[in-house]
């Protein structure tokens, strides 16, 4: 009986966080997107004449996860001289 109930919770708390990523997934590659072509837009044009962030794998995972506050992150560890 209560394997039955802890399955239900299980697949209804499942179902909910699906529910949740699938009603925001455009707002997150939307989102991921415009962080991407700021970094690209940036390093391009060397706005704030700070330099350019260097373009690796690690600067695009993190544009590509946390989108502007990601590229808001890169900028600020630029600027304090940090490369990722």
């Amino acid at each position: 009986m209560i394997q039955t109930i802890l399955t239900l919770v299980i697949a209804v708390a499942i179902a909910v966080a699906l529910w949740y990523f699938l009603k925001n997934v455009g707002k997150l590659i939307i989102n991921s997107v415009v962080g991407i072509v700021l970094l690209l837009v940036f390093n391009f044009f060397n706005i704030l004449g700070m330099g350019d962030i260097p373009i690796s794998l690690a600067s695009i995972l993190i544009c590509a996860l946390g989108g502007i506050p990601g590229f808001i992150i890169l900028l600020l560890l630029n600027a304090l001289g940090i490369t990722v």
